[in-house]
């Protein structure tokens, strides 16, 4: 189980990651009517509904529900001077057991991005589930031709790890992603490899 809903909080230098409430609609949705045409073509498609009131209510549930399952994280991005969300984080699929592992999803909305803000959330939550989930692995994947976002993965400490074909449906259509992982204790060295 992860802390209680309401008192979760990740603090950065700059920024503090929490999980969405309802009082977030109208600046999450305002940042990704703003962002869509940089956010959609890595991202699954959009549902109809995907900027309503309800399509979020749904998702602040299951973000509740997510947290208090102990099966994902998933955070907004506040910055904290300004009170404003600057993107989402999520660490999902946490499995326990042997792996004590789980999935790292990110999105910026486009004011934001290339001012290390999303750098700054990954270090503060891989360091989390680290030392506070007691997770020992944090995976990631990006479509191939994503070159921010794997710069980012790398310069946050993840490694190339290889290939997945067809991994997620990706603005409509089945796209080969490539891997990358954090490890708790890594001993890997740097790769060249992808």
């Amino acid at each position: 189980m992860l802390r209680g809903f309401r008192r979760l909080r990740i603090e950065t230098e700059r920024m503090t990651l929490r999980p969405p409430i309802h009082s977030d609609f109208r600046a999450w949705s305002g940042l990704r009517t703003r962002s869509r045409g940089m956010l959609t073509p890595w991202e699954p498609s959009w549902a109809v509904d995907h900027l309503t009131r309800k399509a979020f209510t749904n998702r602040v549930y299951w973000a509740q529900r997510s947290i208090s399952g102990g099966t994902a994280l998933p955070l907004f991005l506040i910055h904290r001077k300004e009170e404003v969300l600057m993107g989402a984080i999520t660490l999902d699929n946490i499995r326990r057991g042997p792996a004590q592992s789980g999935t790292l999803g990110y999105w910026t909305g486009a004011p934001f991005v290339r001012q290390g803000y999303m750098r700054e959330a990954i270090t503060a939550l891989v360091h989390y589930a680290f030392t506070q989930l007691d997770l020992s692995r944090i995976e990631a994947a990006c479509l191939p031709e994503n070159a921010a976002s794997r710069g980012l993965l790398e310069r946050s400490g993840f490694k190339y790890e290889g290939v997945a074909q067809s991994y997620l449906q990706i603005d409509g259509r089945w796209r080969t992603h490539v891997l990358y992982a954090a490890l708790r204790s890594d001993r890997r060295g740097k790769t060249d490899a992808g």
